[in-house]
């Protein structure tokens, strides 16, 4: 089993930048994929960014060259720095993990993103 701990949500004004941190309580050893995905009010959660054990990132189109996914395997944390956001940015984002071996998913308890206009 994985756990998830999310912190850096907050409220930021439109063209601002905030960084999400995901702490994995597992060795990244064990993991294959972690990232982000974000839901907002009336809407289907939506993926944001993922990165493999391979370093490879994918992005949701609506964040590409403003969102960088990134890890650091000595802490086993994932971030995702969010730069230029928008209001249609807001949402509840989850940190997200699949194990290697096993591949079971895992999910975090989510943290609140506001962009005000």
């Amino acid at each position: 089993q994985v756990q998830l701990v999310e912190s850096g949500g907050g409220l930021v004004q439109a063209g601002g930048s905030l960084r999400l941190s995901c702490a994995a309580s597992r060795s990244f050893f064990v993991i294959d994929t972690m990232g982000w995905y974000r839901q907002a009010p009336g809407k289907q959660r939506e993926l944001v960014a993922t990165i493999t054990r391979g370093a490879d990132t994918n992005y949701a189109d609506s964040v590409k060259g403003r969102f960088t996914i990134s890890n650091d395997n000595a802490k086993n944390t994932v971030y995702l720095q969010m730069n230029s956001l928008k209001p249609e940015d807001t949402a509840v984002y989850y940190c997200y993990t699949r194990t290697r071996f096993s591949r079971e998913d895992y999910w975090g308890q989510g943290t609140q993103v506001t962009v005000s206009s």
